[in-house]
């Protein structure tokens, strides 16, 4: 009832890629990661909290939101371990956001500022919210959309996969209806094409391979500046849509 698609590109600044995704249908599972810092100390990053994921959830028969915290919550000690074993490594660290089919529903966790969007028809709405400092800092302190635009802070991370310990994890769950759409994405694209930019490219008479094709160009012609990453999901299922969010933390 699900197909899936995924496509990513480097940008038209920066040499290496550092975002990796993982799309498995057979196993229900859907994963973005977006690393960060040098050399190639961000896609090591990226790589070994997918395959964290990946492993947690190939080897336990639990289905729930539950189980991709405890999968991000693997994640982030296996990144913060690598990182201990070498100088160049040392500060890598990722975003993380992940769909993991669970029966009728969607379980969909998040770390840093990758995004999850549900699309329904002309409708597309975040199910996710960014750890950023504009978002939990700034709009606390009152700032506007514009001023968050342009503050030197806006791209500021509060919460990655390796960087820190506890793990805040937000996790959510969606019930997807019929012709619903599921989009997965980095900064790179997100941060450089609008949202309404977005949405009507998704809901183009197209392939999900060609959409997610489609989404990188947009990005590549509004300069590309950082990596993009595009991981497309359609469920076809006959049941109502609703994003039910819930933030989970270590302990609660």
């Amino acid at each position: 009832m699900i197909e899936a698609a995924g496509n990513s590109d480097p940008g038209c600044v920066r040499k290496n890629n550092e975002d990796k995704l993982f799309i498995n249908q057979a196993l229900g599972l859907y994963v973005l990661a977006d690393g960060m810092g040098g050399a190639q100390a961000g896609e090591t990053a990226a790589q070994i909290a997918i395959d964290a994921v990946v492993d947690y959830v190939r080897g336990t028969e639990q289905r729930s939101s539950e189980t991709l915290v405890q999968a991000f919550e693997l994640a982030n000690q296996k990144v913060r371990e690598e990182a201990a074993t070498a100088p160049h490594l040392n500060g890598m660290g990722t975003t993380l956001v992940a769909v993991l089919e669970c029966g009728n529903e969607l379980a969909i966790a998040s770390v840093g500022d990758s995004r999850a969007y549900l699309v329904e028809g002309n409708a597309m709405k975040a199910i996710t919210q960014d750890q950023t400092w504009a978002n939990e800092v700034g709009r606390r302190l009152g700032l506007n959309d514009q001023q968050l635009k342009t503050h030197p802070m806006r791209h500021v991370l509060t919460m990655a996969i390796g960087v820190d310990a506890p793990l805040r994890v937000h996790s959510y769950k969606v019930a997807p209806g019929p012709d619903v759409q599921i989009l997965l994405c980095s900064d790179g694209l997100h941060g450089v094409v609008n949202k309404e930019t977005i949405g009507e490219q998704l809901n183009a008479t197209a392939s999900l391979e060609d959409k997610c094709c489609a989404l990188i160009e947009l990005a590549r012609q509004a300069g590309g500046p950082d990596n993009i990453t595009a991981v497309l999901l359609h469920h076809s299922g006959s049941n109502n849509s609703y994003p039910q969010a819930k933030n989970t933390y270590p302990g609660q």
